[in-house]
């Protein structure tokens, strides 16, 4: 998409350097420091602001087919958006350590979530790594729709995040769009390739705000 090639241009062409850590000023004394090739390393003390967003839209699936989805975080590198990996580092008692890589070529990076399930209902992902993030949280929750109609449910999504580096908070913007407002329409297209078409999907509320 346009924005992002454009931020990348940007990126690319002195913005921020990509690849390596930026150049500093002759230090009088100390230890050498050395290189990276992750950009992680251009933290700065300024952070981006917390930011949240919430949708809720009517699915035509039932509550354990959307979390089937939702839940099988090991599969979502075949369809959520910008997700160039995934996969289950352990898997115990309710919950699973994952580890996602998400990118903008050439910007890709990994972090890891702790997710906790209530099978059928509820699934919640913390990230739990300082590298890229300094906050991000996602919740799923399902509900039935109603009872005279079982193959359909409630979609209630949340996430919140913070990027940790100016790099990323400059990448903000681009993550918010083509990512996290993507996201539940994401989840939907693959209910429907695993399970077939429903006909429409009713989107209830969204609210985002900026912290």
């Amino acid at each position: 998409p346009q924005p992002v090639r454009s931020l990348l241009r940007h990126l690319g062409s002195g913005g921020i350097p990509v690849g390596r850590q930026a150049s500093l000023p002759p230090a009088t004394a100390g230890p050498l420091s050395t290189p990276s090739r992750s950009f992680i390393n251009l933290a700065s003390p300024l952070v981006a602001r917390r930011t949240e967003f919430s949708e809720s839209r009517a699915f035509s699936y039932s509550p354990e087919q959307v979390y089937d989805v939702v839940a099988s975080v090991d599969q979502y590198e075949q369809f959520v958006p910008w997700c160039k990996k995934s996969r289950v580092l352990v898997e115990r008692n309710g919950e699973l350590q994952a580890q996602l890589e998400i990118g903008f070529p050439p910007i890709v990076e990994r972090y890891t979530s702790l997710v906790t399930v209530v099978p059928n209902h509820q699934v919640r992902a913390v990230c739990t790594d300082a590298s890229l993030f300094n906050h991000l949280e996602t919740v799923w929750r399902i509900s039935p729709a109603s009872p005279s109609q079982p193959a359909s449910c409630k979609v209630d999504f949340h996430v919140s995040f913070e990027f940790k580096s100016l790099l990323h908070s400059q990448l903000a913007t681009v993550f918010f769009d083509e990512v996290v407002k993507q996201m539940v329409s994401a989840f939907e297209k693959r209910a429907a390739k695993l399970y077939g078409p429903r006909g429409l999907v009713q989107k209830v509320a969204v609210r985002s705000k900026v912290l």
